[in-house]
Order: C-alpha cells, then sequence, then structure tokens
C-alpha cells in the first residue's frame, strides 16, 4: 500500500474532508475518503495528534456515564463524558473542564490517562486519549451548551451490566462499561 496523493475536497466548520489516493497490493489505484478535526497541507501530519479525551469516572463503587442524544445516530446513546482539547490545554485541563461543563463534577485524582488512540479508523484520523479518574460532587446539568441534551448518572455494577446488554452505547464507553460491570 502506497499513498500516492492527498486532497482536501471540503472544509467544514468543524471536520475537513480528504480524498487519499492509494497505490493497492495489487498495484491498482483506488481513492478513499478520510474526515479529520485538523487542517493538514501534507499527508504527513495524517493521524498524528491527539485531538480529545474520554473520561472514564468512577465515584465510590459507581460509574459516571452521560445518556445524550447523537445528531450522528438521531439517537440517545450512553457514552463517557468527553471532549476537544483546545489550544494551549493539557490532557488533564481538558478533563477538569469537561468534566465541569457537562455535569457539574469535579475531578477527585486522575489515575491514569492512556496514550493516544485512534476514535474511528475506517474513516478519521481523530485520536483521543481515555483518562481514568475518580471524581466528586454533585451533578448538575446547569453548565451544558444549548446544543447538547445530555443526562449524567452514577450507575452501580448491576445497573451498568444491564445497560450495556439492552441500550445503544459509543464503542469506547460500551467497552469501558463492560469492563467496569464485570470486574
Amino acid at each position: 500500500m502506497e499513498l500516492i496523493g492527498f486532497e482536501k475536497v471540503r472544509d467544514g466548520k468543524y471536520l475537513k474532508n480528504y480524498e487519499l489516493t492509494y497505490l493497492n497490493k495489487s498495484g491498482r489505484e483506488k481513492k478513499f475518503e478520510i474526515v479529520s478535526h485538523r487542517d493538514m497541507t501534507d499527508p504527513s501530519q495524517i493521524g498524528t495528534r491527539s485531538s480529545g479525551v474520554s473520561i472514564a469516572a468512577v465515584c465510590g463503587d459507581k460509574m459516571l456515564l452521560l445518556r445524550e442524544f447523537r445528531m450522528g445516530v438521531n439517537r440517545f446513546v450512553y457514552n463517557l463524558c468527553a471532549g476537544m482539547i483546545q489550544p494551549g490545554e493539557t490532557v488533564e485541563e481538558c478533563v477538569a473542564r469537561e468534566l465541569y461543563e457537562e455535569t457539574g463534577l469535579q475531578v477527585k485524582q486522575i489515575t491514569a490517562v492512556l496514550p493516544p488512540a485512534y476514535a474511528a479508523v475506517a474513516m478519521s484520523d481523530a485520536m483521543n486519549q481515555l483518562v481514568f479518574a475518580e471524581v466528586e460532587g454533585v451533578i448538575s446539568e446547569d453548565h451544558t451548551s444549548e446544543n447538547e441534551l445530555i443526562e449524567a448518572a452514577f450507575y452501580s455494577k448491576d445497573e451498568v451490566k444491564h445497560l450495556v446488554a439492552t441500550e445503544p452505547f459509543s464503542a469506547r464507553a460500551q467497552a469501558v462499561a463492560y469492563y467496569f460491570a464485570c470486574m
């Protein structure tokens, strides 16, 4: 596989669309489309920068999950608290800001920050970091944007196990929730 062409084909407000031209393993030309949060000028920039965080948060023996309406699938899904890293912001600052904006909670302790991982390798170069944290405070949705519909709550292992078996999830949240419920 060899990348032989790179062209931006659409410049949206939040997403940029690129068309990549490859030679496949048979030596035939193939077109492939990706989206990115980044404005790239060279193919060497593809998939090189983390753009956000996902927060696996617990308070005591309960896990924080968000039930949120996602326009991309036109339905409510269970998800982790997550968001984009702002220019000049550290991962830890982003975690504290996003957690407060989406839930009103505060970080008690960050227990692990995993290296950046690709969020949707079949269609995007988006990378984010999974952060594990203990949180505290009282949930309040007064801080959310008017463009977000988020219902935050803490769930026991049994409740999470039931949700994973019966409700739609984002892939990363489903995996984290499953392991939380089964450990």
